[in-house]
C-alpha cells in the first residue's frame, strides 16, 4: 500500500518508502528497496550517487508517481513535475520548438526564446530530432523540463555518455537555470564532479537491498565554490564511498 500526495511544508519533497520487491526470472520475490527515507526542503538540489543497478531510475519513477507498486508514502511539492529521462524522448515527427510548445503550451515567446538562449538552441528551433546531436537533444529535454515551470525536477543521468568537455557546458546551463527557478530538484549522477557543482546535498546509495549509505550536505552554497571547494569536496565524498563499500 502506497500513498502519494502533495501536503505538508510548501515545496517539501519526502520519500518515505519501507519496501519495493520485484519478482525475478525464477519466480522469487525480490526486495529492490528497504527503509529508504529522506527529505529535501524548498528550492533544496538533492543528488542520488550510487552503482549501476541498485535502482535508483525507479526510485524517481516512485516520486514522479510513474510507479505506484510499493509500501510507504511520497509527499510531493504540489504542482507541476519536470523530468529529465536518460534518453531525451523527443517526438521525431515534430521541430524542436514544436517539442517544446506540445508540454507547455501556453509559453509565451518571450519566455521561450530567452530559455532557448540559455540552452544555445535558438538556431535550432525548427530542426526535427533526427538532425539533431546527442548534446543539442539533451539541451531540447530540458528545455521541454523547464518550460512548464516545474514545482519538482527530477533529472535521471541527463549528461551521461556526453564528452567530459560538452557535459561541463550543459551543466553550466543547468545551474543557470535552476539559480532563476523555483523548484526542488533530485539529480541521480554517477559523475562525483558534477554532484557536488549542482547539488546542496548528496544521498549514497548501496545495493542489496538499495539503502542509504550516507547523506552528505555540501555547506559552501552553489555560487560560492571555487575550483578549490570542488576538488575538496569531490575528495571527500570519494573517500567516504570507498570507507562505505
Amino acid at each position: 500500500m502506497n500513498d502519494a500526495r502533495p501536503v505538508g511544508e510548501v515545496g517539501r519533497l519526502d520519500v518515505r518508502i519501507k519496501q519495493k520487491t520485484f519478482t525475478a526470472a525464477a519466480g522469487d520475490r525480490l526486495a529492490l528497496f528497504r527503509d529508504i527515507g529522506f527529505t529535501l526542503a524548498h528550492r533544496e538540489v538533492g543528488v542520488l550517487v550510487g552503482p549501476s543497478g541498485c535502482g535508483k531510475t525507479t526510485l524517481l519513477r516512485i516520486i514522479a508517481g510513474l510507479d505506484r507498486d510499493f509500501e510507504g508514502a511520497i509527499t510531493r511539492p504540489p504542482g507541476r513535475i519536470g523530468l529529465v529521462f536518460q534518453e531525451p524522448r523527443l517526438l521525431p515527427w515534430r521541430t524542436v520548438e514544436q517539442n517544446v510548445r506540445l508540454v507547455a503550451p501556453g509559453i509565451g515567446d518571450a519566455t521561450l526564446a530567452s530559455l532557448f538562449a540559455v540552452l544555445e538552441l535558438e538556431g535550432s528551433r525548427r530542426h526535427y530530432p533526427g538532425e539533431l546531436s546527442l548534446g543539442l537533444a539533451r539541451r531540447v529535454a530540458l528545455a521541454r523540463a523547464f518550460a512548464i515551470e516545474p514545482e519538482l525536477l527530477l533529472l535521471d543521468e541527463p549528461y551521461v555518455s556526453l564528452d567530459a568537455a560538452l557535459a561541463r557546458r550543459l551543466r553550466e546551463q543547468l545551474s543557470a537555470l535552476m539559480e532563476t527557478r523555483v523548484m526542488t530538484t533530485l539529480l541521480v549522477t554517477h559523475d562525483l564532479e558534477e554532484a557536488v557543482r549542482l547539488g546542496d546535498r548528496i544521498f549514497l546509495l548501496a545495493t542489496g537491498p538499495a539503502r542509504i549509505l550516507a547523506e552528505l550536505p555540501l555547506n559552501v552554497p552553489r555560487r560560492a565554490r571555487t575550483e578549490a571547494h570542488v576538488a575538496a569536496m569531490m575528495a571527500d565524498v570519494a573517500n567516504r564511498i570507498a570507507l562505505a563499500t
